[in-house]
Order: structure tokens, then C-alpha cells, then sequence
């Protein structure tokens, strides 16, 4: 039995929650969900997952204060995180990775290279399913 991978998924939209916990429960990723910025906190606090997927547009904290706050908390700082956004990629893009992002995906995501990158991030580099 491999390892399994503990994913975040701070994302707000119920219907954007629920995609990617069908993609990642079918390639074999536990999944823990945040629907906004202080559930994030909380939520990476508790479960201490392997990876983060961020949202940009979020209440109670946007993607980029999530972001500057894990960063600031030496337990959490070394999680990767991909921020997955339909915000403008030019304008944030660049700032994301500079805030500590490993890498930005533009919504609509493509499933195989989403997949690809997470299994890149967590060493992980079985073929994805789905």
C-alpha cells in the first residue's frame, strides 16, 4: 500500500470543492477542505497536510494573506502550495510565487497537469488516474 498524500483544499465554491475531491480521491489523495482564509489556518494547523491548493478570491482572508501566514509559521512554512485561481494570471502570478507559491494554475485547470505538478511537488511519480 503506498503512502497516501494529505491534500488542503482552501477553495470557497462548493461546486470547485467537490471536482477536486472526486480528481484527487480517485488518484489517491486524502483530501481536507477550507472554504475560507481562517478555516484554512485552522485547517492546516490540524491536519498538517502534504500540500496546500490556494485559492486566490476567498473571504475571511484572500489567497495571498493565507499565503504571507503560513509562511510566517515555521510548522507550516515548508508545505508546498500550488495557488489555483481565475484571477488574472499576469497580474498574480508573480506575486504568488514571490509570496511563497510554488506554482500558479490558472482555473479552469487541466486535470493531467494538475495532477502532474502535485505529483511532481509530493515525489510522487506514478502515472495520474483519470
Amino acid at each position: 500500500m503506498m503512502n497516501t498524500h494529505k491534500i488542503l483544499i482552501v477553495e470557497d465554491d462548493p461546486d470547485v470543492r467537490y471536482g477536486y475531491s472526486v480528481l484527487l480521491k480517485a488518484n489517491h489523495y486524502d483530501t481536507y477542505f477550507a472554504g475560507d482564509g481562517v478555516a484554512a489556518m485552522n485547517e492546516a494547523r490540524k491536519s498538517h497536510p502534504d500540500l496546500i491548493l490556494l485559492d486566490l478570491g476567498l473571504p475571511a482572508g484572500d489567497g495571498f494573506v493565507v499565503l504571507d501566514r503560513l509562511r510566517a509559521m515555521p510548522n507550516l512554512a515548508l508545505i508546498p502550495v500550488i495557488v489555483v485561481s481565475a484571477r488574472d494570471l499576469y497580474s498574480n502570478r508573480d506575486r504568488a510565487l514571490k509570496a511563497g507559491a510554488k506554482a500558479f494554475v490558472q482555473k479552469p485547470w487541466d486535470d493531467g497537469e494538475l495532477l502532474a505538478l502535485i505529483g511532481q511537488l509530493l515525489g510522487r511519480p506514478e502515472k495520474p488516474e483519470g
